[in-house]
């Protein structure tokens, strides 16, 4: 009787562990799918939310600050500019391009071209100056330059620079009129030997 109830017990024992075992792979069957469905989830929000590397409106592609700015329009165009001999006795003619984007511009680098000669003999009568400022006003162009002492020249090269520079300047047909300034300021003579017009006028 008592091996009977013994074996009963082991029975009952056996098919509670046996039905225990067999709910784990279930549960964890469930959790395994719940899990999944949780990644597969997460992993689809992800792909949406994250902005692709190459999305131009994402990396500002699109961002009209990133044009460059138009560029100046740059003109060209062929000077007459003075030099003179090594004896100063008069002036020599030659033609150069210039490149510039706007009138002010064109005046001070026809200046700056009377400033070098490309043939070693002729000579610069404005190579030490320094021009400052060039800017025309209802046909008047007012130019400011700075003589150091030495740029000054005798009474010969004097007059030849100042016809030089009115040559120059006076082969623009809107350029009417030139007042040249020492400094910011009039004065009497360029260099001590040759009086200055103001202004000087087109003949």
């Amino acid at each position: 009787m008592n091996k009977k109830i013994w074996l009963s017990g082991i029975l009952v024992l056996l098919l509670a562990v046996t039905a225990g075992c067999g709910q784990k792979p279930e549960a964890k069957l469930g959790e395994g799918d719940g899990s999944g469905s949780n990644h597969a989830g997460n992993s689809e929000i992800g792909q949406t939310i994250q902005e692709p590397p190459n999305n131009p409106v994402a990396h500002g592609a699109g961002n009209s600050d990133d044009v460059s700015p138009v560029q100046e329009q740059v003109k060209k165009t062929v000077i007459q500019t003075y030099f003179t001999d090594d004896q100063m006795n008069d002036l020599i003619a030659k033609e150069k391009e210039i490149s510039y984007s706007d009138d002010e511009q064109k005046y001070m680098k026809t200046m700056k071209a009377l400033q070098h000669s490309e043939a070693s003999e002729l000579l610069s009568l404005w190579g030490k100056v320094n021009f400052k400022e060039a800017k025309l006003d209802g046909g008047k162009l007012t130019v400011d330059l700075s003589l150091p002492d030495e740029a000054r020249l005798g009474a010969g090269g004097e007059s030849l620079a100042v016809e030089s520079l009115t040559k120059a300047l006076f082969q623009f047909d809107e350029v009417k009129s030139i007042e040249v300034l020492i400094d910011g300021q009039q004065a009497e003579t360029l260099m001590g030997h040759v009086e200055l017009e103001h202004p000087f006028l087109r003949k």
